[in-house]
């Protein structure tokens, strides 16, 4: 007696289209139960990019003009690095004036900002003088060791 073909444990369709809809929200994994049957897709962990940088209170560039193209933080000579992980937050206190903004002149050991790590404050001082051209961190925002911060010019 001829053996008949084992239907599919799992319609292909059905993974592709969840697959498809990974990449289409952005998500990396979705889980269907439906007729007694769970379907489960899951990516790897992908690598996240850093936010884009930007530069705090910068005016927006009105479209049609050129635009230079944005610095690599991490190789620039006056670039600040986070020394820790922790949150970084830009003012003294929530709701008080932000230590420093774009165009701010600084000097050696002047407080660029803080970071918070293991409840501790930690201040971040100017390793030099100059004026700070980039603020690279959001607000009460996570950062990581060796992140860049600030670049003062």
């Amino acid at each position: 007696m001829a053996k008949a073909p084992k239907a599919p444990l799992v319609d292909r369709e059905l993974i592709h289209e969840l697959t498809k809809l990974l990449d289409e929200t952005g998500l990396t994994e979705i889980e269907i139960e439906q007729d007694g049957k769970r379907v489960r897709v899951a990516r790897g962990a992908v690598a996240v990019a850093p936010p884009p940088m930007r530069a705090a209170a910068a005016p927006a560039q009105p479209v049609g003009e050129s635009v230079a193209a944005p610095l690599d933080p991490s190789k620039h000579p006056g670039v600040v690095i986070s020394p820790m992980v922790g949150t970084a937050y830009g003012a003294p206190e929530p709701g008080a004036k932000p230590f420093i903004e774009v165009g701010s002149k600084v000097k050696a050991g002047d407080t660029l900002l803080i970071v918070e790590a293991m409840k501790t404050m930690n201040q971040i001082p100017a390793p030099r003088g100059g004026t700070v051209i980039q603020v690279l961190f959001e607000d009460g925002q996570p950062v990581e060791f060796g992140e860049p911060l600030v670049i003062i010019e």
